[in-house]
């Protein structure tokens, strides 16, 4: 009577057997605790420390700090600018991504490059670039002042700063995204008869959803966060020019401990939340891809 023997992969089966790793436990157990250690000072630390100062008097006396006027201002500004920036940069980046990924042009490799500029230019000094095009000594200021347009000084000053330091971000989200996708589906669905809208609502933007959302929400929070370039422009106004940061650093220089750390706990709740919501994309991404691999497993089985 014949018996079946079993032969095992020796290879796989030394790969099973094999740590993960090959340095001491103590190496990854104090690697494990500076970087614990390192997160509960420069991160768990502050946050509580903020909280903390924020509700120092009560509750009571931390929402008479939100509702004041000039802190309600700061807020309804803030929301303004990122309210115009996001959609702006959502729009830019969607088309920059479409472009860079799917068409080879002229001046490609420039607007790259023009993509990333607000990444290595201080946003201080964008901010001056404003003053120096749109101020009252500068090149288009006089043209301006003449037809009563301001800009600097005034909410669209605002704006417009907002946008260029943070226009980078859904772009920078999408381009390696649209550029992995390749070509193929756009083609075959545009040799089965649909329009060019049909394939982008259909076909391209079902494939890139998570890593747009990804990039509006650093956007928004880059925008609701954004301190240098606004400073420059804003004039620090109080209740007409101050977004949050600014405001925050009035009330911390007049010696107003607890309302700026009332206000400044607005934006570490939208750190907190930025954070959650972007473990969430990538789980759901994780997720998606591993969805993906296994169907293509699958139909390469078949």
């Amino acid at each position: 009577m014949a018996t079946a023997i079993t032969l095992r992969n020796p290879v796989a089966v030394a790969t099973k057997s094999r740590p993960a790793t090959t340095e001491d436990p103590f190496v990854r157990w104090l690697l494990t605790g500076i970087a614990v250690l390192f997160l509960g000072v420069f991160l768990f630390l502050p946050l509580a420390i903020v909280f903390s100062s924020a509700l120092a008097k009560g509750w009571t006396f931390y929402l008479a700090s939100l509702r004041e006027p000039d802190a309600w201002a700061a807020i309804r500004l803030t929301l303004i600018a990122a309210g115009i920036a996001v959609p702006a940069n959502l729009v830019f980046g969607v088309a920059a991504a479409w472009a860079i990924g799917k068409f080879d042009f002229f001046g490609k490799s420039v607007l790259i490059t023009l993509i990333d500029l607000p990444f290595a230019v201080s946003p201080v000094v964008s901010g001056l670039i404003y003053v120096l095009l749109f101020g009252l000594q500068g090149v288009l200021g006089p043209w301006l002042a003449a037809h009563d347009i301001k800009i600097i000084f005034a909410v669209p000053g605002i704006v417009l700063a907002t946008i260029f330091v943070t226009f980078p971000f859904v772009a920078r989200e999408l381009i390696p995204l649209v550029q992995a996708q390749g070509n193929d589906e756009e083609e075959a669905a545009l040799t089965l008869g649909a329009s060019g809208w049909q394939t982008f609502f259909r076909i391209t933007l079902p494939n890139i959803k998570w890593g747009l959302l990804y990039g509006v929400i650093l956007c928004n929070a880059r925008a609701m966060g954004e301190f240098g370039a606004v400073s420059v422009v804003s004039g620090h106004i109080r209740g007409r020019t101050n977004t949050v940061p600014l405001h925050i650093e009035i009330l911390y220089n007049e010696y107003q401990f607890v309302p700026a750390f009332a206000v400044a706990s607005l934006l570490a709740l939208l750190a907190l939340l930025t954070l959650f919501v972007k473990s969430a994309i990538e789980w759901k991404t994780k997720r998606q891809m591993a969805h993906l691999e296994a169907a293509a497993a699958v139909e390469g089985a078949v």
